[in-house]
């Protein structure tokens, strides 16, 4: 196709050979251009109002659309600022729940988020001086998602355009290019539909622009549904009778924890209410309790008291409960956040550590440095120790794969417990300290994403909401509400088939972002031969 897919009419604007300094250059393009940047982020405000809690997921495909016509034939350096003017209250609304810490960390997480957005408008707007430049808008979305999802300090995958898309036509993509698959169809629809509307507006009556338009908008139409056309495999090869644990915690906030034992009582005394209850027949015996993240309190086996209200309780409904503590170790600096196995019969037996502690939440780095001008982080006194090994373990005889928290946010973390043998996911997590924020919903959308992309079900015990069972289609089986105690009483499918993302891994997601880097040294390098041609007639 032409028209729309090609480069554009119009010249670009020749760039000014001198101006003093990065930032001031940015600035004094948002100054000429101020109607640009607002409204890049208006549409940067539409696309997290495609996220949960409000999930209106078409804004997503909207809001990178619009992103496509505000960076399309401007400057690099000009569609640079665009691209921050459009993340940066994208961000700051998506991250708000960070509050609860400060907004402080919402502004300042939300500033080095959105840098990364600055080569990514730059980037669309190099390309789209190329034919089919919705195809390359579509790969540099996911070479900028590729890179923040992994620098710094091994990344911060959140407001991937994957997770506002867990419940959408674009959601079985996921079984064959897993999350960045996801992306990069919905960036192309949006390409896609930029490029109608380009079309369309340059028309005036020309019937070769009029075909064009219509052609790009049945492009974006196909690419927004040819997920129905991906199989998502759900068959079960058995089940699991789980008893899913929310003990609640005291209450939200940084502060959640209360005094010491009360969070772990608060678990046992469930426990020991749900044993009562299968003895009276009114709740099924479980082979498997699953509790949370943080459900003690204390360290097990560094608290006597801690170890023995925990072997109560596991002794009492009589089979294996997946506890989720703080241990001490391995050395006196350092803390483990552990999945730990207790069977009624032998005690703790296997454990899972957390791979990925969340920096600045769960380890300081530059620890020496940072605390003498940011206090607040003496609040984290050790850091905590990472995990070498994944989370799959033998749980009420069945090969089950532990994920901590926000490790359910990382590719890699969760395929690799897959690949490891694991026929349904747990999560383990405690987000108590951003209840009622919509975090908890944005997490529930990264288990049901994680649900299609590996053909598992999902099975998820936090402190204080939302737990939840997540067939592997990606439907909610059950949830809880937050801020109550609560006990899910659920059969987990088991299945031991892999889906095409598990086998071909991280392959597409590298694969596109390369595409779209070399599709950006085309556009310089054809910018600069046609200057030199220029020149020499």
């Amino acid at each position: 196709m032409d028209g729309a897919l090609d480069a554009p009419e119009t010249g670009t604007r020749p760039e000014p050979e001198h101006r003093p300094g990065r930032l001031r250059r940015l600035a004094g393009a948002a100054r000429a251009d101020w109607r640009r940047t607002a409204l890049a982020a208006a549409s940067g405000l539409a696309l997290t109002a495609a996220f949960p809690p409000y999930d209106l997921w078409p804004l997503s495909v909207a809001a990178v659309a619009a992103l496509a016509l505000l960076t399309h034939g401007r400057t690099a350096r000009q569609a640079a600022w665009t691209g921050f003017a459009f993340a940066f209250p994208f961000l700051v609304w998506l991250l708000q729940w960070l509050h609860v810490v400060g907004w402080d960390a919402v502004i300042g997480l939300s500033v080095i988020e959105a840098a990364f957005f600055v080569p990514l408008g730059a980037g669309l707007a190099l390309t789209s001086r190329l034919r089919c430049w919705p195809l390359w808008g579509a790969c540099l979305w996911v070479a900028e998602e590729l890179v923040r999802d992994r620098v710094p300090f091994g990344g911060f995958p959140w407001g991937r355009l994957a997770f506002a898309n867990a419940g959408s036509p674009f959601t079985p993509l996921a079984a064959l290019g897993g999350a960045p698959l996801i992306t990069f169809g919905v960036a192309l629809c949006g390409g896609l539909l930029a490029a109608a509307v380009l079309a369309g507006w340059h028309s005036r009556g020309r019937g070769g622009r009029a075909v064009t338009a219509l052609g790009a908008a049945v492009l974006a139409l196909a690419v927004g549904v040819c997920g129905y056309a991906v199989p998502v495999p759900t068959n079960a090869d058995g089940q699991l009778k789980v008893a899913v644990v929310q003990g609640n915690v005291a209450q939200p906030g940084m502060h959640f924890l209360g005094r010491p034992m009360m969070i772990l009582n608060n678990h046992v005394n469930a426990t020991l209410q749900l044993a009562r209850d299968v003895r009276a027949g009114r709740a099924p015996k479980p082979d498997l309790v699953i509790w949370p993240e943080n459900s003690s309190d204390l360290d097990p086996f560094s608290y006597p008291q801690a170890y023995g209200a925990i072997t109560q309780a596991v002794r009492t409904i009589g089979v294996p409960v997946l506890v989720g503590a703080l241990v001490d170790g391995p050395d006196a600096d350092h803390v483990q956040n552990e999945g730990i196995l207790w069977d009624p019969a032998t005690g703790p037996g296997a454990s899972y550590t957390k791979q990925h502690p969340v920096p600045f939440g769960e380890y300081v780095p530059f620890r020496k440095e940072l605390t003498k001008v940011i206090h607040r982080l003496d609040e984290i006194p050790r850091d905590f120790y990472p995990g070498r090994h994944t989370g799959v373990m033998t749980m009420g005889g069945a090969r089950l794969g532990d994920v901590i928290c926000f490790e359910v946010a990382y590719d890699g973390i969760v395929r690799d417990t897959v690949n490891a043998g694991a026929r349904a996911l747990v999560v383990q997590t405690n987000n108590a300290t951003y209840g009622r924020t919509g975090q908890p919903e944005q997490q529930l959308a990264m288990y049901r994403l994680r649900a299609v992309e590996h053909g598992r079900a999902v099975v998820a015990a936090a402190t204080s909401g939302i737990s939840a069972l997540v067939e592997p289609d990606g439907t909610v089986k059950q949830q809880s509400k937050e801020f109550t105690r609560e006990v899910l009483n659920v059969n987990l499918p088991l299945r031991d088939g892999t889906t095409v993302a598990d086998r071909i891994g991280a392959v597409p997601e590298w694969t596109l972002a390369m595409v779209g880097v070399l599709s950006c040294a085309a556009a310089i390098w054809l910018g600069r031969r046609g200057r030199t041609e220029d020149k020499g007639k």
